[in-house]
């Protein structure tokens, strides 16, 4: 920030030559991260967070986070990355429901508060996010 002038960067952007989708780690390269539960005080589980922002999405619509292979999330990403999906998704979209043969993925589109980060870091890019109908999504009152 301090080298920035008159719109100008000294050191202009830092990139490290990858999308973000591929320079996701595979999940044996990496140790679980064990999170504290939100204490409701002065952290908040994801689904009132999510209510926070007054999301609202006609259920009748049609889905705006459409999957390429329905059997990506649980053949690949789930086994090799550990399921991204389901920790980078601010709003708790995507979840993993059951365990092993019986894994379903499950989409809850409604809950969605268009940040675009699942069609950016999917790592086998099989999340193509699209506008909703009808303008619905996140109401930001105090913005």
């Amino acid at each position: 920030m301090w080298t920035n002038t008159w719109g100008f960067s000294l050191l202009g952007t830092i990139g490290h030559g990858k999308s973000d989708a591929a320079a996701t780690g595979k999940a044996a390269d990496h140790k679980v991260i064990e999170y504290p539960k939100p204490d409701g005080v002065l952290s908040f589980d994801r689904l009132t967070n999510v209510s926070f922002s007054f999301t609202n999405h006609e259920e009748s619509q049609p889905a705006h986070l459409k999957l390429a292979d329905p059997s990506i999330p649980v053949k690949v990403n789930l086994p090799v990355y550990g399921g991204p999906s389901a920790r980078y998704c601010p709003a708790g979209v995507y979840e993993f429901i059951g365990e092993g043969a019986d894994t379903k993925f499950q989409v809850n589109f409604q809950n969605c508060v268009h940040c675009k980060t699942c069609d950016i870091k999917d790592p086998s890019q099989n999340i193509t996010w699209t506008t909703p109908q009808g303008g619905d999504g996140p109401n930001y009152p105090n913005m």
